[in-house]
């Protein structure tokens, strides 16, 4: 696929090899971008975020602590930061106002950084320890000075980073179970609902849970369950009432988060999953996983999967475009002597047909009477054999 093209790919996946993946749905078409030409493991793609300018940039969270700048106008890898401090992979990418970048890797060092500076050796703008575990980070939509952070034996909390270097809000666990023991945390993936103070969060012990900073009480405000297996990756879905989870066995289910009930279940999926988008107006829905497939589901009547990619490695995270005419591409210029390649495939399907038409049949009567005669050669009762 030429350079120019990359700007109409409607998904972007991040893979265990370092490649960056543009996937045109339209035309079945997967491109590899690749800064230095040659896929590595050790730049593996933890996080992908759009940059400054809306869908003309991606930055590329690399397992060697870069973060990448791709141009999805030219095709091609602009530069990269280096952002050392801390232990793991990226676990969160966000930029604010196009010149501040924000990161967060496993063992819980947040930092802010000016992403004009392409010095190695510079300090960051902020620092934060959010607690060790981490594998979530993520950015307010609304207001992008706040972040959220969770993980494994990591409660939620929630930063504000024009302000102090204590979290605004800090979750509390729930009540011990029936047997008055502790309940373990594990938050997998955090989501800002819209139009709102709440969050939405998905546990490696298959839960669901809803949480109001405004409300007086630090606990979940709703909670439920699904399946049997940890919950990995988590989407709003575009009215915001419902989220779609995924497990670690390729399981997809819609959410109700009004009444914590389980609206609908997806199929398809035949490993673990690592990403999950929806589109922000249309029913639609991008996955992807150890499985090494991308898919596209519709999430609403008719709902089943609209597209299927193999993409040949392990995919970690990804990126759906939000623009409107999601379906629609405009028409490269054709060669002036060339001929449509539509009219050449019916030519030649008409021309095979023809020649099908024009090859003589088997002579059926030709094949009864060789029948007859070998019923004849049949030998008469009573006869012996020589």
């Amino acid at each position: 696929m030429a350079a120019a093209a990359a700007r109409w790919n409607h998904v972007w996946v991040g893979t265990d090899t370092g490649i960056l993946k543009g996937v045109n749905l339209q035309r079945k078409q997967a491109a590899n971008f690749t800064p230095s030409g040659q896929p590595r493991r050790e730049e593996a793609v933890s996080a992908l975020c759009w940059g400054a300018g809306g869908e003309t940039q991606i930055l590329v969270g690399c397992a060697d602590g870069t973060v990448k700048h791709f141009s999805t106008e030219e095709g091609r890898f602009q530069g990269q930061r280096h952002c050392p401090g801390g232990e793991g992979m990226f676990r969160g990418l966000a930029q604010v106002d196009g010149s501040t970048l924000i990161t967060c890797v496993d063992s819980g060092i947040l930092r802010v950084w000016h992403d004009n500076d392409k010095e190695a050796s510079s300090d960051p703008l902020l620092e934060l320890r959010v607690g060790p575990g981490v594998c979530r980070m993520r950015q307010d939509p609304a207001r992008p000075h706040l972040v959220a952070t969770g993980g494994k034996e990591n409660a939620l909390k929630v930063w504000d980073l024009q302000g102090s270097e204590e979290p605004v809000f800090r979750a509390k666990n729930v009540r011990n179970d029936w047997l008055d023991l502790r309940v373990p945390i594990w938050d997998q993936d955090i989501q800002f609902l819209p139009e709102s103070q709440k969050l939405v969060t998905c546990t490696g012990y298959h839960q669901v849970r809803v949480y109001d900073p405004a409300s007086p009480q630090r606990r979940p405000v709703l909670e439920a369950t699904y399946g049997e297996y940890p919950l990995t990756a988590m989407t709003l879905t575009p009215g915001g009432n419902s989220v779609i989870v995924g497990n670690t066995h390729g399981q997809l289910a819609e959410i109700d988060l009004r009444q914590g009930r389980l609206l609908v279940c997806l199929k398809g999926l035949a490993g673990s999953v690592r990403g999950l988008q929806c589109h922000p107006s249309k029913p639609l829905l991008a996955s992807c996983g150890l499985d090494r497939v991308l898919r596209v589901h519709r999430i609403r009547n008719p709902r089943g999967l609209d597209h299927k990619v193999y993409l040949k490695s392990q995919l970690n995270c990804l990126l759906l475009s939000g623009r409107d005419n999601w379906e629609d591409e405009p028409q490269e210029p054709q060669e002036p002597n060339k001929v449509p390649s539509e009219d050449t495939e019916t030519d030649e399907l008409w021309a095979s047909l023809e020649a099908a038409a024009k090859r003589k049949l088997p002579d059926v009567e030709q094949s009864q009477g060789a029948l007859q005669t070998r019923q004849r050669k049949k030998k008469r009762p009573g006869s012996t054999s020589s």
